[in-house]
């Protein structure tokens, strides 16, 4: 008897099969040029070829400085890499990023493409209610909806009522590492970037971002994350790349 596939709903509201990659790289690589050291070329990634499907997290491993945020950075098009190919399943068709143009990134950003930093940037004055809103009222969703999803969000990660309608700018660094993954799960991405979202939290806040990563993965997200935390990443992770230095001229982690 053949095997019966199953079907995962992405947030784009299609079905699709869990072994279709929402996210392919090929050949990627980035350089910088250190002009204030006479012109010397960093070979930061180099021939880097995965993919990631729907209810799937690869986690990037390796010793610092290794390029796991440049990698990131690159993947949502912070960086221009010096060759190669990222491709996006963007509204039920393949999307290439590198030499999009800018509105056809925003665009990407907007409805298929989430990021949670290391950095939380907001414009002074502005509440963190109104901080971890903003993505879903982007998308159209009401200001109830929104306000309801959020007040959610704000309470599992045990930001205190009595802050929200205050400016993170005025918060602890762990406070505002919450506020910035309370946005980055606001909405249900189909493709979702996580630099280290468990740095700075507790053991508590720390389970409930594992808890929500887990939730994206069951609602059928592709993630790429980067946890320093052994035990975080083996929690959440399906499968690891390795950044090693030593590995950087060869990597293939494709299943398809």
């Amino acid at each position: 008897m053949a095997a019966m596939s199953r079907t995962v709903r992405t947030a784009c509201t299609e079905e699709v099969s869990p072994m279709t990659p929402l996210i392919e790289v090929r050949d990627l690589s980035k350089t910088f040029t250190l002009h204030q050291h006479n012109g010397v070329v960093l070979n930061v990634l180099r021939g880097l070829n995965f993919s990631v499907r729907a209810g799937e997290c690869l986690v990037l491993s390796g010793q610092s400085g290794a390029g796991k945020s440049t990698l990131l950075r690159t993947l949502y098009g912070n960086y221009l890499p010096a060759a190669g190919s990222i491709r996006v399943q963007h509204e039920g068709e393949w999307t290439e990023l590198v030499g999009a143009t800018p509105r056809q990134v925003l665009e990407v950003r907007r409805k298929t493409l989430g990021y949670v930093s290391q950095f939380l940037r907001v414009i002074p004055r502005v509440s963190s209610l109104d901080v971890v809103m903003e993505p879903a009222l982007a998308r159209g969703w009401s200001r109830e909806q929104a306000q309801e999803r959020a007040q959610l969000l704000l309470s599992r990660l045990n930001i205190p009522q009595r802050l929200w309608p205050l400016a993170p700018s005025t918060f602890s660094g762990g406070e505002q590492q919450r506020i910035n993954i309370a946005r980055a799960f606001m909405v249900p991405w189909p493709v979702l970037l996580l630099d280290e979202p468990t740095a700075s939290l507790d053991d508590v806040n720390r389970q409930v971002v594992l808890d929500l990563v887990d939730e994206a993965k069951q609602a059928g997200a592709a993630l790429i994350g980067i946890f320093h935390d052994r035990d975080a990443r083996e929690a959440v992770a399906n499968r690891q790349l390795d950044m090693s230095p030593v590995d950087l001229t060869a990597k293939e982690l494709l299943q398809c």
